[in-house]
């Protein structure tokens, strides 16, 4: 669903970085890990990710109602549990998702550099944002990166009536050498459930076979989805592939929650979350260099094929975010009128000035 940017205000990603990097800060959040944070963010709203962005930072979504109301830990002790060579188990301590996913993805891509393969999991943390931010931290070290996370459960197994786990969003960044990265970044249900908030927002219908209302039946209409919190696996019908979807979504639960002890799908209040981190460095296994120019070739023979009827031109995975990249951060974020207003009201509350309009 292409966003509408009708009526919307552009705001230089810079500028908006240091307001909400301040305001967690206002919120009890170190000055380091609020920058991380803050990066976070603002990476989905600059990919075109908008679900998963500033869109969050309000007094009544996640982050700053958690800080506020102490459900989520504002300066954590994240320590390693458990170590070897190549993979390490890190506690959250409660804390920001965002924070513990990058200093996870620091210790992977480290642990790669020395034994080719990094994994490193996460237990007792909370939501991470935009996968794709972890995966690409790799892609300057020439290393392949690989995140994923369990989520609050809201999606139907194939021919059931009600949710047992959750989006499960996974990513794979991949180096190339004059192309750009492969950057595959997916929910493994139909649609992440932040489209329906965006919809919500925009007052647009959604497709058959991304929710089912609470008799389970398909519904098109975003709020009946949101309060029903049925969502169904990518593919939407058996006919359609669900069980496909609903197989990659138990998969990270597995190497999120059970490897992690951090059962997501199993919480009665569906917090906290397990990551799971990988960096995998090609020349392990082949020169760099060699890997990298098949990544080209591999690439330009997907874009070069033939598009159907009524389409200018075929994409492979991350193309698009990284274009919308480039023209967000030349003309600025476009942000809807209550995306703005919810970081105002988060201003007036910490204390930050409002500068973004």
């Amino acid at each position: 669903m292409a966003t509408d940017l009708t009526g919307m205000t552009r705001v230089h990603h810079e500028k908006l970085i240091r307001f909400v990097s301040r305001s967690f800060e206002k919120l009890g959040v170190p000055p380091s890990a609020a920058e991380i944070a803050a990066n976070v963010l603002v990476s989905a709203d600059l990919r075109g990710v908008d679900t998963h962005g500033v869109i969050r930072f309000n007094p009544h979504a996640w982050y700053v109602k958690w800080l506020k109301d102490g459900s989520m830990t504002a300066k954590p002790n994240i320590r390693v549990v458990t170590e070897t060579a190549s993979t390490a188990l890190l506690d959250a301590d409660n804390g920001m998702g965002m924070v513990a996913g990058y200093r996870a993805m620091e210790i992977a891509i480290k642990k790669a550099k020395g034994s080719g393969v990094g994994i490193v999991t996460v237990r007792n943390s909370r939501h991470y944002g935009m996968s794709a931010y972890y995966s690409m931290l790799a892609l300057a070290h020439d290393m392949i990166g690989i995140a994923m996370t369990n989520a609050s459960r809201q999606v139907v197994p194939t021919f059931g009536r009600d949710a047992r786990f959750g989006t499960n969003p996974i990513c794979f960044a991949v180096p190339a050498k004059d192309e750009r990265p492969f950057v595959l970044d997916m929910a493994t249900n139909t649609a992440a459930a932040g489209k329906l908030e965006l919809a919500v927002r925009l007052g647009k219908s959604i497709p058959t076979g991304w929710a089912l209302n609470e008799k389970a039946e398909p519904t098109t209409d975003p709020r009946v989805a949101q309060q029903a919190r049925r969502l169904l696996p990518l593919g939407g019908s058996r006919e359609s592939g669900s069980h496909k979807g609903y197989g990659l979504g138990i998969l990270v639960e597995i190497l999120c929650g059970v490897l992690t002890g951090t059962i997501t799908a199993l919480n009665a209040n569906q917090e906290p979350r397990g990551h799971l981190f990988g960096a995998i460095d090609p020349a392990a296994f082949r020169p760099a260099a060699a890997f990298k120019t098949d990544m080209d070739r591999l690439i330009r023979e997907l874009k070069s094929t033939p598009p159907v009827e009524g389409e200018s031109r075929v994409y492979v995975a991350g193309e698009i975010e990284f274009e919308t990249a480039e023209e967000r951060s030349e003309r600025g974020i476009p942000l809807h009128s209550s995306v703005l207003k919810g970081l105002r009201e988060v201003s007036e509350q910490v204390g930050v000035p409002y500068d973004l309009e």
